[in-house]
């Protein structure tokens, strides 16, 4: 499940990007604002109080936040976008800081 910021005009375009490209259908989306998200973030044992205005990925491993959300969707995606989860390699910090920048 890929939780996003149904306000942010960047993230309802990564919502359409992902679709084009998830042919396998693996990914199911609510928006950040919605019950079900607060329902699944609550399910996760979290709180949406506590997440950062970002995209959020809820999986069999658990809650992932930002970069680590963003690279592990691109894993799932039909090629080129599963190389980008060499990136994971790199500190998750620096990594945060890119999706940062890129997300403001």
């Amino acid at each position: 499940m890929i939780l996003f910021d149904g306000l942010c005009n960047l993230c309802a375009g990564s919502v359409r990007f992902v679709l084009e490209r998830d042919p396998a259908g693996a990914f199911d989306f609510a928006s950040l604002q919605s019950e079900a998200a607060r329902r699944l973030i609550a399910d996760a044992g979290r709180s949406l109080a506590e997440l950062p205005d970002s995209i959020v990925l809820i999986d069999t491993h658990g809650v992932h936040l930002r970069s680590d959300a963003a690279l592990r969707i691109a894993a799932r995606l039909r090629q080129p976008w599963p190389l980008l989860a060499a990136f994971r390699i790199l500190p998750r910090a620096l990594r945060d800081v890119v999706y940062d920048f890129v997300a403001r």
